[in-house]
């Protein structure tokens, strides 16, 4: 097997908790300080004293937040409405002063973050799906009338993956997540037909978005195409320095525009609504899950409102002897989907092997677990050849424009693309359905870990089987 290129948006998290704190979720005016994030806890014992820090406010209501951070002397920037919290920036004294105020729940640091096929479609039984089934409408079953929003580095819509027969481009939106030098604030603008994806990361976001939606092409002589080659794409792009703040501001936009990703007055016919996001990125080493995060409200609001969230498990291998999985992926709400990565060995066939990277849970805390595999392992998809990531690729072809990597960021735009794939089929699905009928239909291969209640702590489920879920749906 090719040595991987190992692809983790990872988050630094603290590893110690530096204060006294409330019950997770505790109000301010039922204890002395609403909790702080163990990451922001250590950022603040090394804070000098006039210095300032970009911080997470979150309140009761949105109008808590705010009055909080105005009483603590606090300069606000972005929100994110729907779930009450405020983005502010401050010192460790204004910090300290705003966690006593009322209806204060949550203060949270802004986290760095750092960014974590042709054979796949057989394994996955997508290539049987598009041949065999097909939507409501009755045309095959390719992902046409869902859009799929892409959180990632960002994306070359002008890459001939991505183009349609009328030469426009199936990215019918390219957001760019402008955040300032000293960030205060985030904007999620629009980048129309620019290239977004070519900063130090550069390719990354462009390799993902061909693994969801690829259309149909012929690369180094072989049939090519994505998981949900009909399927639309929403690019976001938070470029190549992360820090968690961007990434939540692209979630809390698709939160705030899921329904009309192109704006009012454009039809879905042209731009379909966002169905599922995919985040391809994630903590370095794994952490414990953080249900008072903004990145956990955001999804949940997300799912409420009827959209799937995937998520990269991680590239830190295990043993199962602690769980090194993605902490926002190990959110037990329905709808909220950890992606393993599954290798094929190049044979298309569904009984290979956890990939040695693909992240493990704890054994005996399934909470820890993946959810489910899906081919992460020497996916070729597009690139260009002079970015970054792509000249890590094992397989360059076509110039350059398709190259090889490796990663659980491959295996979670697989699953994304297959949920698009899942909602043409039962457009009124819920979150909860769609993840139900992966797992409880999912290939269960043997490699690894044993299954315990039918999951186990290296693959989830098993591999991921679209004609099944799909029937299963029906």
């Amino acid at each position: 097997m090719r040595k991987p290129v190992r692809l983790s948006l990872g988050l630094s998290l603290a590893a110690a908790l530096g204060a006294t704190l409330a019950l997770p979720g505790t109000p301010a005016s039922a204890a002395t300080n609403a909790p702080l994030q163990p990451y922001l806890a250590e950022q603040l014992s090394d804070l000098r004293l006039l210095e300032s820090t970009t911080v997470l406010v979150h309140g009761e209501s949105l109008q808590a937040a705010k009055d909080a951070v105005t009483a603590s002397g606090m300069k606000a920037s972005t929100s994110f409405d729907k779930i009450g919290v405020v983005v502010a920036r401050g010192t460790k004294v204004q910090i300290t002063d705003v966690r006593s105020q009322p209806g204060v729940t949550y203060v949270e640091g802004n986290q760095p973050i750092e960014f974590a096929q042709y054979t796949s479609n057989k394994a996955t039984r997508g290539q049987e799906a598009l041949d065999t089934l097909t939507g409501v409408d009755g045309s095959r079953l390719d992902g046409s009338g869902v859009s799929v929003g892409v959180i990632d580095s960002g994306v070359d819509p002008n890459h001939p993956y991505f183009a349609e027969a009328d030469g426009s481009s199936a990215v019918v939106a390219n957001k760019k997540v402008a955040c300032d030098p000293f960030e205060l604030a985030c904007q999620v603008v629009d980048a129309g037909p620019l290239d977004t994806d070519t900063l130090s990361a550069g390719g990354h976001g462009t390799h993902v978005n061909g693994i969801v939606a690829g259309r149909e092409v012929t690369a180094g002589g072989q049939p090519l195409h994505g998981a949900a080659p009909g399927a639309n794409l929403v690019s976001l792009s938070t470029g190549a320095v992360l820090f968690i703040v961007g990434a939540d501001a692209a979630l809390n936009w698709v939160l705030e525009n899921h329904e009309a990703p192109c704006g009012e007055g454009v039809s879905a016919a042209e731009c379909p609504p966002i169905k599922v996001t995919n985040n391809s990125y994630g903590p370095s080493g794994g952490g414990e899950f953080d249900p008072n995060s903004a990145t956990v409200k955001l999804q949940r609001a997300l799912a409420a409102e009827g959209v799937v969230t995937v998520w990269a498990a991680g590239n830190d291998g295990g043993d199962g002897s602690e769980s090194l999985t993605n902490p926002p992926g190990q959110d037990p709400t329905p709808g909220i989907i950890s992606a393993a990565s599954y290798n094929d060995l190049e044979t298309g066939t569904r009984d290979g092997e956890v990939s040695e990277f693909s992240s493990r849970g704890k054994a005996g805390q399934a909470q820890t677990y993946p959810d489910i595999s899906a081919p992460g392992d020497t996916i070729t998809s597009s690139c260009r050849i002079y970015l970054p990531i792509c000249t890590t690729g094992l397989d360059p072809v076509d110039g350059g424009n398709y190259n090889t990597i490796s990663g659980t960021s491959m295996a979670a735009p697989h699953i994304a693309g297959i949920v698009a794939q899942l909602f043409e089929d039962s457009p009124n699905a819920t979150p909860a359905q769609i993840e139900n009928a992966l797992k409880s239909t999912a290939y269960k291969y043997s490699f690894g870990a044993p299954y315990e209640n039918g999951t186990s702590f290296d693959k989830g489920a098993g591999l991921v089987d679209v004609v099944a879920a799909a029937n299963a749906l029906s």
